[in-house]
């Protein structure tokens, strides 16, 4: 998902009666979880991709050496 980030992407997983959706990062020494949801509509909620990039900013704030 390039609206979030490099290296972010999407992965979706169909339930009885939900689509969730998975929110993931790849680092050099990680795979980030950024957010899971429940997709209700056709396009991501921009409040989801806000937290998103927020999350990610503050990992790459807090991992810097």
């Amino acid at each position: 998902m390039p609206s979030i980030g490099a290296h972010c992407h999407e992965l979706r997983i169909r339930d009885v009666d939900k689509n969730w959706r998975i929110i993931y990062s790849i680092d050099n020494d990680a795979i980030l979880i950024v957010e899971v949801f429940n997709k209700t509509k056709r396009t991501t909620p921009e409040q989801v991709i806000e937290n998103c990039k927020n999350r990610l900013s503050k990992y790459d704030t807090d991992t810097q050496y």
